[in-house]
């Protein structure tokens, strides 16, 4: 699999962002918020660094930035496994399954080249 670029990679990491937000805003539960609030966190953190290269950069292949990054995968995981119960909205959860599986993919190819 070839590497997704940064600008690529910009895109979903921002569009899963914007559905662990509605996921947040929807959760009845604050276990279920806290867990999504984690996960924003992080994502908002590498957003933040990627956002800091020049903009001639996001041609290149993405590298991961920030140490929390690396460890979000099983978060990711646990999330996608109990989504039926933290994700109440029926769009926010059909949206979540498609950018879900493309941002696993991405972070599981950087985390099989270190």
């Amino acid at each position: 699999m070839s590497q997704t670029s940064v600008a690529d990679t910009l895109r979903e990491y921002l569009s899963l962002l914007e559905l662990l937000d509605d996921a947040y805003w929807e959760a009845s539960s604050i276990v279920h918020k806290d867990m999504l609030y984690d996960i924003i966190s992080i994502f908002s953190q590498e957003v933040a660094e990627m956002n800091k290269l020049s903009i001639m950069d996001h041609h290149y292949p993405y590298e991961v930035i920030t140490e929390g990054i690396r460890r979000v995968v099983p978060k990711l995981e646990r999330l996608d496994e109990n989504r039926e119960d933290v994700i109440q909205r029926t769009q926010t959860l059909t949206d979540f399954r498609d950018i879900l599986s493309s941002v696993l993919g991405i972070l599981e190819a950087q985390l099989a080249t270190m």
